[in-house]
């Protein structure tokens, strides 16, 4: 069994802000329990802050590992600068680096990856567009519904449009662009290739 954490939950929107958000409240729930609790309770009070700093640490954590915005631009203008056939190869490789078996498809996705028993279809031929739309994700939605695929992935380097993240939250389409693509594809953005 695979566990999800919702994405509206306070602890996931708690890992999407900044770390010293989560440690502040730790740190404020710990003050508010020894200034107010009775003697007896102080300890207990202030020890329920402990899940926030374990999720400001976390946070901390994932965004000491992200890529910095001037290596995303780097990545993005390198990326932009391939040919698709450059490009499909650097995804290939990227995804088989990350551990998962890799099928080049044709139609609305490019890649089907698999990866212990679940399977994704990917989507990057149109990863230049300026701006990316529903009909593209639709399309790649529907592909996934008619294969029995687990989940599906856009990749796009350019702008992604209001209504296109909607639909993507909407059916759980994973969009990945800016950073998280700096951080498939490191050795893009470094000024050296990653082996």
């Amino acid at each position: 069994m695979q566990w999800r954490i919702n994405e509206d939950s306070l602890f996931a929107i708690l890992l999407r802000s900044p770390w010293w958000i989560s440690v502040g409240i730790a740190c404020a729930m710990a003050a508010i329990a020894l200034a107010l609790l009775p003697e007896a309770y102080r300890i207990v009070g202030a020890v329920t802050g402990v899940p926030f700093l374990v999720i400001g640490g976390m946070a901390a954590w994932k965004q000491w590992q992200a890529p910095s915005s001037a290596r995303v631009d780097r990545t993005l203008a390198a990326v932009r600068a391939m040919s698709w056939a450059e490009f499909s190869r650097v995804m290939e490789a990227a995804y088989r680096r990350d551990g998962y078996g890799v099928r080049a498809i044709s139609g609305a996705a490019d890649f089907e990856i698999t990866k212990e028993g679940r399977t994704a279809l990917v989507h990057c031929k149109r990863w230049k567009v300026a701006r990316m739309g529903v009909d593209t994700l639709s399309e790649l939605h529907t592909m996934k519904e008619a294969r029995d695929a687990h989940e599906c992935i856009c990749v796009v380097a350019g702008e992604i449009t209001d209504n296109a993240r909607v639909f993507a939250a909407r059916h759980r389409i994973k969009l990945v662009g800016g950073a998280e693509l700096a951080k498939l594809l490191p050795g893009e953005g470094s000024g050296k290739k990653a082996s």
